[in-house]
């Protein structure tokens, strides 16, 4: 038996969308199932803390492996947005120092954030412009003039949860090569800051202390990356004086 003329028109839409969203359904199912098999309880400074001597056991047996796995769970923490980025920073820089750790969370956070901006941007893009029309159109216009700038801006500034500054762009047209870069230089500040706080833990641990995590909002700490989130708007502001001269 032939199919029907009118089957084929209606099936194509429907593999399209299925090639659209699954992406974006795959990471929200891998979302769903950290919090139902509760594995947030793994990403802890408690936890960390109690098997600090079996992680650096292995990490000194295997370290390049040890890296490669860091990275790969970053890059899955990233592109599902899950909670426990900044315990995962300091984790990295207490298994393998600031320097190192610092390069391997900037490798895996930009993956994997890249990962989560092309799946909603693929899935959700089409269908803002459909709804929204000229308004997201003129908005794609300006964000793409200064992109770079902007997501360097967001990136800098520690108070945008990680995740937000993921996907807002993914609605705005934004190319994933500037997103990518914008990303890897931008969280690169607060991550060698965080990266330094887990190098030093050791000695709080042997102390029997805990981190004071209240130490990152200090002015010390919080007044440098301001001052960098500013400097990268000056390109923007730049254009803003000269169009208006």
């Amino acid at each position: 038996m032939t199919d029907l003329p009118g089957d084929e028109p209606e099936s194509a839409p429907t593999r399209s969308a299925v090639a659209r969203f699954w992406p974006l359904a795959l990471l929200a199912l891998g979302f769903i199932l950290f919090f139902a098999l509760d594995l947030q309880r793994f990403v802890t400074l408690d936890t960390l803390r109690d098997n600090r001597a079996v992680l650096s056991d292995r990490v000194a047996a295997h370290y390049l492996a040890a890296i490669f796995i860091y990275i790969a769970a970053y890059i899955l923490m990233a592109a599902l947005s899950l909670p426990g980025g900044l315990v995962a920073t300091i984790t990295g820089g207490f298994l393998f120092g600031t320097l190192v750790g610092g390069l391997a969370t900037v490798v895996g956070a930009t993956i994997g954030a890249t990962i989560l901006f092309i799946a909603a941007q693929t899935a959700f893009a089409d269908l803002l412009r459909a709804k929204a029309g000229s308004a997201i159109a003129r908005m794609e216009e300006g964000f793409a003039r200064n992109a770079f700038s902007y997501l360097m801006f967001l990136r800098l500034v520690p108070v945008f949860p990680f995740w937000l500054v993921n996907l807002a762009p993914a609605f705005l047209g934004v190319r994933p090569s500037t997103f990518m870069s914008a990303t890897f230089i931008g969280i690169i500040p607060g991550t060698f800051v965080f990266a330094s706080l887990g190098a030093g833990l050791g000695v709080v641990f042997d102390a029997g202390g805990t981190p004071d995590l209240h130490l990152l909002s200090q002015p010390k700490v919080i007044g440098p990356l301001l001052a960098l989130a500013a400097l990268s708007l000056l390109p923007v502001l730049y254009r803003h004086f000269r169009s208006a001269r």
